[in-house]
């Protein structure tokens, strides 16, 4: 009997440019929320969440409700409102060659900014490119973060990284890698020294669903499991890995949280574009990991409405308009509705924080021209040899003496 030949199936987005936008290959229930166990119960009792949807805004009695005094969301919104205001402004920058390269959040500022204010000061983060939102909760000052962008010669990096690849130790934000890849494992062995010494402070470790394919993702899980690390997994499953859609990195087989099942820790999928279920589900994952109980890995269902950054054009492999019929809406305007619906907020007081945040970030970009933007100011030559090793090593002597620096 003659067999079938055998075929390779090769995953395609449900759209593409020119076609209708689509989502209804995700499964979720938009008007329920997932279950809330007490953080303290086994992991094997657990292993039904990574099929749900945590949820809180639009969603009546939602468990999940971590019940937030209005300042705190008040802040939170602010926070998210600067981010995307920032964005946009360097964005428009960077057409004006003013900066080198740029990335936006667009659609994400919710992650960002409420695990930074749900967290303590004292815990690290190991961030990707889109958790600018991090740094602007947390007060860091506009004009570093410009100068940074510039590479002037007060960055505060002295021109060592790529502008939006940042670090800040005093505001728990690791120095940025723009191999995705790196940060699981960096936040599991920063986890685990901390445990080890004894320590009180836990880690963030943030990826892309497209680096869930890699084998760092799962080396990092392991580690994580085996050895309880004290630390948050979060994956932002923004249904883009630059141009390559979700389902190449396993999206139409499972969800990215019930990954988790195979490491035998527990697996959180929450809507990633809802402040409040963000919230709760990282205070959730927070005090497993300071009781000792060890990992949570927590997947952020969102949607990246902007281009992967500068170099990239979405409608070359998208639809133009798909971000608008993304079915979680906008972190922004959920909250805000959110706030208005309760009492808390008004449309007139949102406009009067739009126009301060301008005149804000006006005032700070102007501050880091006056030192110069891309190419118009740089760190000394010098600095590429400082902070390099502990000691200065013979050849990095013999180097600078060459450049007579």
């Amino acid at each position: 009997m003659k067999k079938p030949p055998l075929s390779l199936y090769i995953p395609q987005p449900p759209a593409r440019p020119g076609d209708k936008a689509r989502f209804d290959h995700l499964s979720f229930d938009l008007g329920a929320a997932a279950r809330m166990p007490d953080w303290r119960t086994p992991e094997t009792e657990l292993r039904d969440l990574p099929y749900g949807l945590v949820r809180v805004l639009g969603v009546e009695g939602s468990a999940w409700d971590p019940h937030l005094a209005p300042e705190v969301m008040r802040k939170g919104l602010r926070a998210m409102v600067q981010t995307r205001l920032f964005e946009d402004r360097f964005f428009r920058a960077h057409r004006q060659g003013k900066v080198s390269f740029f990335m936006k959040s667009t659609g994400e500022e919710a992650i960002g900014v409420a695990q930074s204010m749900a967290l303590e000061p004292s815990d690290m983060c190991f961030p990707t490119y889109r958790v600018q939102g991090w740094l602007l909760a947390r007060g860091y000052p506009l004009e570093k973060m410009i100068n940074q962008l510039y590479s002037n010669e007060r960055d505060p990096l002295h021109g060592r990284q790529l502008p939006v690849l940042y670090s800040a130790r005093d505001y728990g934000f690791y120095s940025l890698s723009g191999n995705l890849g790196s940060r699981f494992g960096h936040a599991v062995g920063w986890a685990m020294a901390s445990a080890y010494s004894g320590d009180t402070r836990i880690a963030l470790g943030y990826v892309g669903e497209g680096t869930t394919a890699e084998g760092a993702f799962h080396e990092a899980l392991t580690f994580a499991s085996v050895y309880r690390a004290p630390v948050i997994l979060a994956v932002t499953n923004n249904q883009w890995a630059i141009s390559t859609f979700a389902g190449v990195a396993g999206a139409e087989r499972t969800t990215f949280a019930a990954k988790a099942l195979a490491y035998g820790i527990p697996g959180l999928r929450v809507d990633g574009n809802d402040f409040l279920a963000i919230w709760s589900a990282t205070c959730w994952a927070a005090s497993r990991a300071r009781a000792n109980l060890g990992p949570t890995l927590i997947e952020f269902v969102t949607y990246r409405v902007a281009g992967h950054s500068t170099s990239d054009d979405p409608t070359r492999y998208r639809p133009k308009d798909e971000g608008e019929h993304w079915p979680l809406g906008d972190p922004v305007e959920r909250l805000k509705d959110h706030l208005i619906a309760a009492g808390h907020w008004t449309a007139e007081r949102q406009e009067q924080m739009e126009a301060e945040l301008f005149d804000e970030l006006r005032e700070a970009q102007k501050a880091a021209e006056m030192v110069g933007s891309f190419g118009k100011s740089k760190p000394p030559v010098s600095e590429m040899f400082n902070d390099v090793f502990k000691d200065p090593d013979w050849r990095v002597t013999e180097q600078r003496r060459e450049l007579g620096i």
